[in-house]
């Protein structure tokens, strides 16, 4: 998984971001030790103190433990990782909404086109999908 950053935001908080994706998608498994802060920061390309800031903002939001000694961890507490995991889901379902909406859906349509959007795509992985694939008019 590569790191991108963009202009538009501090990259602290897109570090946070990227790494809170890593830690629900299981890139880093509950309980796993994340590599040293440095080691994180020269594979980002970004200075070790940004590094720090963002793992220090995921320590607060519950997602990261540290252990003097031994480093950060990951959490164990399965439930939090799912939580922020639906979390991000909801939040990316309500910027669907909006955009559908913005087209001109009534948010009632929406199921029915999500609907008819998922069983034409069966086969394929969705990250496999390509815009405009979706058949038929609504």
């Amino acid at each position: 998984m590569d790191w991108r950053f963009t202009d538009d935001r501090p990259i602290w908080l897109q570090l946070t971001e990227q790494l809170t994706r890593r830690i629900i998608t299981g890139v880093y498994p509950p309980g796993s030790r994340l590599p040293p802060v440095r080691e994180l920061a020269a594979q980002a390309g970004v200075n070790p103190n940004t590094m720090q800031k963002a793992l220090a903002e995921l320590e607060r939001d519950g997602l990261l433990k540290s252990q003097r000694t031994s480093g950060r961890f990951v959490t164990d507490d399965k439930e939090k990782i799912m939580e922020v995991r639906t979390t991000l889901a909801y939040d990316e379902i309500a910027r669907m909404v909006d955009t559908i909406s913005s087209l001109g859906y009534h948010r009632e349509d929406i199921p029915q086109l999500l609907e008819r959007f998922l069983s034409s795509q069966q086969s394929a992985p969705l990250s496999e999908q390509k815009a405009g694939e979706f058949p038929g008019k609504f």
